[in-house]
């Protein structure tokens, strides 16, 4: 068998690699550096589904929370965020810099009478009880396995070219699954030209020689403003959706 960690594979991919050895199964295994360790994977027992996960992994558990923040049913499927049961091997009990009880705690639900750990993954449950990650579920994101700010890519593409007054960094999972796709929207200076393909290189090559030799820009948009909440926060999650929905529809033409 096969193992792949990281995220969700692509289906066609893990078909592909499956076939040329005698089709044999392919072990996905979700997790994340804080956790030192998975909390989600794949198992022989089970029927193989390309591209999903199986069960929780051994010592951990989860619930997926709904939009209220209430654990959804284990038996139906659903799409939310998910929530760890604290106690499990590998858990952290401190962070470098930072409070471990705020990160992963605070705000968080109860269930049966402990309260749950953050992660930050959305997780959809399928109509045969496998899942899905479909991201992330704050303004984090994981390009190639590796979690980063979008803030952080945001300001090395603010500084990319002089045309540039404002970026938005999203990333979005295709709609046939696989690897998240990092997306930068742009607001251009007043009077400024720019083309989209053109930004996409210099973001690319700014990003891979600031942040991470491994990132790239799937691509680029260019817009006359972002959406923002009354305080000026600029609202991410509102992009995100209207990207999805352009590469939805681009899918089916």
């Amino acid at each position: 068998s096969f193992g792949s960690t990281g995220e969700t594979s692509n289906v066609d991919d893990d078909l592909w690699l499956s076939s040329k050895s005698f089709y044999s199964p392919i072990i996905e295994c979700c997790g994340g550096t804080e956790l030192a360790s998975s909390y989600i994977q794949g198992n022989h027992l089970q029927p193989q589904a390309f591209g999903a996960f199986s069960n929780a992994s051994m010592t951990t558990g989860f619930v997926i929370l709904d939009d209220h923040g209430v654990p959804r049913p284990d038996d139906q499927p659903c799409v939310g965020e998910v929530g760890l049961f604290p106690i499990y091997m590998g858990a952290t009990d401190r962070l470098l810099n930072a409070d471990h009880e705020e990160v992963y705690f605070k705000g968080m639900p109860t269930y049966k009478g402990v309260q749950l750990r953050r992660h930050g993954d959305i997780i959809k449950r399928t109509v045969g009880g496998y899942y899905i990650v479909q991201g992330r579920a704050d303004d984090t994101m994981n390009l190639g396995g590796i979690k980063t700010s979008s803030v952080e890519i945001e300001r090395v593409c603010d500084r990319a070219d002089e045309s540039i007054l404002e970026s938005a960094a999203i990333s979005l999972a295709p709609p046939t699954g696989g690897p998240e796709q990092l997306v930068v929207l742009v607001v251009l200076k007043k009077g400024c030209k720019a083309e989209p393909n053109d930004l996409k290189m210099k973001f690319s090559k700014a990003i891979q020689r600031n942040l991470n030799p491994l990132f790239k820009v799937s691509s680029v948009k260019i817009v006359a403003e972002f959406p923002r909440t009354a305080s000026n926060k600029l609202l991410r999650r509102v992009l995100r959706d209207q990207m999805r929905q352009q590469l939805f529809a681009q899918s089916k033409l």
